[in-house]
């Protein structure tokens, strides 16, 4: 969208008024939104995210009165879980797998869940980046279910719940074979 004023430059500040239930949108762009006054109160403040990651990390991880967690390291990069609570980021892409049961009531706090639950990316050209869910997250998904299914004594769900499984297991063997 362009700047509502300048006509030249995209828009990067929204500003929405409501007089007497009356709603007023404007879109500016940096420039004139700086021009006629607009600013955001955050501008030149850090936002401490390492911090605060690294403050939730070290609080999730030894209850009170619990015996301390072994330290996790990943293999990929040699980072120890220690080291991500002290940075509050990663070494590697692989630390998300390393240090995932510590994570997960790191995400349950932040986001309500620790699975993503929202859609699917777009690509550059307009199509959607996935058309399924990601076998790994619906095998994870499915599992849940079965055991639940199998909790609940739903016997005949839960074998659908198998077959399910199977056909998502079957489909990634055959995927890392064709590689």
């Amino acid at each position: 969208m362009l700047c509502q004023n300048c006509k030249k430059r995209e828009a990067v500040v929204h500003l929405t008024k409501i007089v007497n239930n009356e709603k007023t949108a404007l879109s500016l762009c940096k420039e004139c939104a700086a021009a006629k006054g607009f600013h955001s109160p955050l501008d030149n403040m850090p936002f401490p995210l390492a911090e605060i990651l690294s403050t939730m990390a070290a609080t999730t991880t030894t209850p009170k009165g619990a015996e301390p967690k072994e330290d996790i390291t990943c293999p990929q990069c040699g980072m120890t879980f220690d080291d991500f609570t002290r940075q509050g980021r990663f070494g590697c892409g692989g630390c998300y797998r390393a240090f995932r049961n510590r994570l997960e009531p790191i995400m349950r706090k932040i986001h309500g869940s620790s699975l993503h639950r929202g859609g699917v990316p777009t690509s550059h050209n307009g199509e959607s980046g996935a058309s399924a869910p990601i076998p790994v997250k619906e095998e994870e998904r499915l599992e849940e279910e079965l055991k639940k299914a199998i909790d609940s004594e739903e016997f005949e769900r839960a074998a659908d719940i198998r077959d399910k499984l199977k056909a998502i297991r079957d489909s990634q063997s055959l995927e890392k074979q064709q590689r």
